[in-house]
């Protein structure tokens, strides 16, 4: 088993602007989030209903592996050979901020689903069928030094083959994604360095 991990794919969407492989693929217009995430699904899908119910946060992760993995071969992969590991700063708050406010008439059953933040990665493995490992972790700021070494364990030592790493974050109007696609063959390696430069991009 290779003890080799690689960057394949990216996708970072911040400041209205969704890009692909260091290329932009769409922009938005307006200063509201909800309004771009709408906008942004319309474009990207529009095919996935349960979209509408998510959380912001959800919303994001899913919007991000969507764009990355559009007629990607990992999509033919087994389910147990795809993962994730997923990290930001704020965790739910976003969400339970708004959970807490219903709490004082009647508690939003819709809101409380989303008061944990790994449901991200729930939303993402029900639209693509993932079943690999997954791992969310809170951290004050993007850590490149974990999201390197983290999923370069898993591809060494389970059965994964591809892993979705991300720095997904949201709280009010304050948001951005930086996702990579990590793969165990590959040209552009897997480290620290690779991922602070991928979050430094405009």
């Amino acid at each position: 088993m290779s003890n080799s991990a690689y960057i394949t794919g990216t996708c970072i969407i911040r400041e209205h602007k969704i890009l692909l492989n260091d290329k932009l693929v769409w922009e938005g217009k307006g200063p509201e989030l909800q309004d771009f995430l709408r906008a942004a699904y319309d474009h990207v899908s529009g095919q996935y209903p349960k979209f509408h119910k998510m959380d912001p946060l959800s919303k994001l992760g899913w919007l991000a592996a969507e764009v990355l993995l559009k007629n990607n071969p990992v999509l033919q992969l087994p389910p147990a050979a795809v993962g994730m590991v997923l990290t930001n700063r704020s965790a739910s708050l976003d969400t339970d901020v708004r959970y807490y406010a219903t709490v004082k008439d009647i508690a939003s059953p819709a809101l409380f689903v989303y008061t944990l933040p790994n449901i991200v990665m729930g939303e993402i493995c029900i639209r693509h069928g993932f079943k690999g490992e997954n791992t969310f972790f809170v951290s004050e700021q993007f850590d490149p030094a974990l999201l390197a070494a983290y999923p370069a364990q898993l591809l060494a030592e389970t059965p994964l083959q591809a892993c979705l790493v991300a720095w997904v974050e949201v709280m009010e109007q304050d948001y951005e994604v930086v996702m990579a696609l990590v793969q165990n063959t590959g040209t552009q390696p897997l480290t620290k360095e690779a991922l602070t430069s991928l979050y430094k991009k405009k």
